[in-house]
Order: structure tokens, then sequence, then C-alpha cells
């Protein structure tokens, strides 16, 4: 994908060992030090699977401020997913049968002094270039929200679990030895529209949007107090609205 400038914004893929440097600690400040660690000013997330990864880098045009990234993972179909990150905690052998190219989607995060939502649309906007571009079917990945007690997040999960779970031939299954299994323990419960949307992601949001799924589960992580469900989007999918809107974005 080539670089492209969006008004102040400018999106492209990090090129060198600062590039990713500089998405791994915008990462460590978005995912680690919240959790209370004291930043030392050398913070880094990273992990093996950066190696394998495309990561891209929304940037203030004038400053080169890094204000968003995210990582993403080609595969050539779904009998390469095992190399996933979200396949460390689902089990994804439902999707082992999909047949087109997929991509995913992790890492996503926003500088945490950045308050302008354009930066949320110049980043989906790159997304939706790759996409089109690599002739991508299916985007997923995981959607996290903050903290471990389900209560705080109990209407969004109700309204996951009645409007969004996956089709029954792609339903991610549990892995994880921690999980909320919120469908089946949310199955008697109608949720507060208002009060689910406001509990929804921003990023959890833009893949309902776009007519994504979620499983029927949450993972629960203690390290970085998050609990996250597997999102897929298959793009023939997209409304077509929607799908307009994103391409012109990208264009």
């Amino acid at each position: 994908m080539q670089p492209f400038r969006k008004g102040r914004l400018s999106a492209r893929l990090a090129e060198t060992a600062d590039d990713l440097q500089a998405a791994q600690r915008l990462r460590w400040l978005c995912f680690v030090a919240r959790t209370g660690v004291v930043d030392d000013g050398t913070g880094l997330d990273a992990d093996a699977l950066d190696a394998d990864c495309l990561h891209m880098m929304i940037e203030d045009a004038a400053t080169r401020q890094l204000l968003c990234t995210y990582r993403f993972l080609p595969l050539a179909c779904g009998s390469e997913i095992a190399r996933s990150y979200s396949a460390q905690f689902y089990n994804l052998k439902a999707l082992e049968s999909f047949d087109g190219p997929m991509v995913e989607m992790g890492r996503f995060c926003i500088h945490p002094e950045t308050r302008d939502p354009t930066v949320l649309r110049v980043a989906w906007a790159a997304m939706t270039r790759f996409v089109d571009e690599a002739g991508i079917e299916m985007l997923f990945g995981c959607s996290s929200f903050v903290g471990t007690e389900p209560e705080a997040h109990a209407d969004a999960f109700a309204m996951l679990k009645e409007r969004h779970l996956a089709p029954r031939r792609w339903l991610p299954r549990v892995k994880a030895p921690k999980v909320f299994r919120f469908a089946r323990a949310l199955r008697l419960r109608k949720p507060d529209p208002k009060r689910a949307m406001a509990a929804m992601p921003p990023l959890l949001r833009s893949y309902l949007a776009m007519g994504g799924w979620v499983s029927d589960h949450a993972v629960v992580d203690p390290v970085l107090r998050t609990m996250h469900v597997f999102t897929g989007v298959e793009i023939r999918a997209i409304p077509p609205a929607r799908r307009r809107l994103l391409q012109a974005a990208s264009n």
C-alpha cells in the first residue's frame, strides 16, 4: 500500500526498525501504562508476531507524531489461521475452511492524548485500501473491553448476544482458561441500547457497523486487565452504504 494523506494526517506502513519501535512504544502507552506500570520512557509492547505482520502508522503529517497504529497479518485462507494472534485464545477450527484471503487486524490503538475522530476514520481508510488492493474476503481480530468485571459491560455483552453472534458455521469455540460465556450467562437479559453502545469499544462499534459478528464468549486477560471478543467481518457482507463510505474515505 502506498502512503497517502488526508488533511493533516498521513497513513503509511512501517518501513524501518525505528518505525516499528515507535509503534511498539505507542502500544505500550495504550495497553500497559494504563495498568499502573511505571513509565521510564523505554517501555515497548512487542512479541514474536510483530516480525510477521505489517504495521500501519497514522501520523500528524507536519510533526510526524504517531497518533495511531495497528498491525495486520495477511493469510492466504483459513488453513493458515493457526498462525494468527487470535488462535492463541480461541478455538478457530471452524474458520479453517474459509477459502478466501483473510487478514487479522490487531494491537489497534490511538494515542491517549488524541481526541480527533478523524484519526479513526483515516485508520479505517488505510485498512480499506489494503483490503481492496489485496482482495481480502475476511477481516478479523480481537476487540477489547477495559476491565475484567463482566457486570460493567453487561448491556454491551447482552446486545452482542442478541444481535451480533457469529454464524454457527464460523463460531469460535472456547480455548482460553478464563472466559466469560456471555451468550449463556446473559441469555435472559434484554440490553439497554443506549448503555450498550456507550460501553462498546470504538473499534468494535466500527466492526459492527460493517456487519461484523463476535464470539459467544469473552476471554479475560488479567495481565492487561481487559476482556476481549473475537470479531469477524466478511467483506462481501458489508452493507453497500457503509462500503461506499469506506471506499470514499480511502480515495
